[in-house]
């Protein structure tokens, strides 16, 4: 079949009609998703969000379900609390893998002591630092120089200079970023 000069634009009226189904004769019929699926999608979002493997994510829910609170907030704070969201959210690094292995080289120190433990739960006080060497260092300020604009989150108090930081609250349901109903996570782990 001989196509017209309009056919090489996105206005192509012959593969117009196919461009947003699947293959095959019917395409996607899929209906609406059940209950389960959504919940479901709900709690590989915050997994995948965050770095977790199912076993991990668990712990953390069995642990948020036994302490005071909203299950579904006191969850969320607890993996906003893990080192490697930390370190993220300081911007020492691009992402949270690079976090990851920047703690496991024992790059990372927190309260004077080296730590290469990505999953280590903050508290309040803590003071997160760069080791002293100077790869480590010039590899954290050139990430914060690559973006001067970055503001940190109200729970971090974080010193350019040094660089290093000191956690001054829990983080709360504001300082999550993630477009997530933790009602449904809490209520798909709960069954």
């Amino acid at each position: 079949m001989l196509k017209g000069i309009r056919c090489e634009t996105a206005k192509c009226p012959v593969e117009k009609k196919q461009r947003n189904l699947a293959p095959g004769m019917h395409g996607w019929r899929r209906g609406r998703a059940s209950e389960y699926a959504v919940r479901l999608r709900e709690k590989q979002k915050v997994k995948r969000y965050y770095g977790l493997l199912e076993r991990q994510f668990m712990r953390y829910f069995h642990k948020a379900e036994r302490m005071k609170g909203n299950t579904g907030e006191t969850l969320l704070q607890l993996l906003e609390r893990r080192l490697d969201n930390v370190v993220y959210k300081l911007n020492f690094v691009p992402s949270r893998k690079a976090a990851r292995q920047l703690i496991a080289h024992g790059h990372i120190c927190l309260n004077g002591r080296k730590v290469n433990i990505s999953d280590y739960t903050t508290k309040i006080g803590d003071k997160v630092t760069i080791k002293g060497s100077e790869k480590s260092l010039k590899k954290v300020k050139q990430q914060l120089e690559s973006n001067p604009s970055f503001a940190t989150q109200s729970w971090l108090q974080l010193d350019r200079e040094k660089p290093e930081a000191t956690i001054v609250a829990f983080p709360g349901r504001d300082d999550v970023q993630i477009p997530v109903e933790e009602q449904l996570v809490v209520e798909f782990c709960s069954r």
